[in-house]
């Protein structure tokens, strides 16, 4: 049968999708925190945490140049909606970055260990 109208594409046991979740946070400690909370709690697999990333944006009427710590936060989609569930809940900003990036990842044996880090 020829994918169309009715078709339903059969499942597959295991996807390789992935989700990125890029945060940001202007204190090291804090940004830890969240990411031991994040991997703790294991709403997410892997949490990167990279510091002196320069954002520049408009805050307060007035544009912001600031040194911040760049979170990278490796889940599922269905981890997705826990992950951002926890960033609102316990990030300091008012308005915290929380933006999703769709993945596939190339390397079975890693996409193995997401899924299992994500297990309970």
């Amino acid at each position: 049968m020829t994918p169309g109208c009715g078709y339903i594409e059969p499942m597959k046991p295991y996807s390789n999708a992935i989700k990125i979740i890029l945060s940001t946070h202007d204190d090291l400690l804090q940004a830890q925190d969240l990411a031991r909370l994040l991997v703790e709690s294991r709403a997410a697999a892997c949490v990167n945490l990279i510091p002196n990333v320069t954002s520049v944006f408009h805050w307060d009427k007035a544009v912001q140049v600031e040194s911040e710590i760049l979170l990278i936060i490796k889940t599922t989609e269905e981890k997705g909606p826990e992950v951002q569930a926890l960033l609102e809940e316990h990030h300091s900003y008012e308005v915290p970055e929380i933006v999703e990036l769709d993945g596939e990842v190339l390397h079975e044996p890693y996409m193995e260990w997401v899924r299992e880090s994500l297990s309970k």
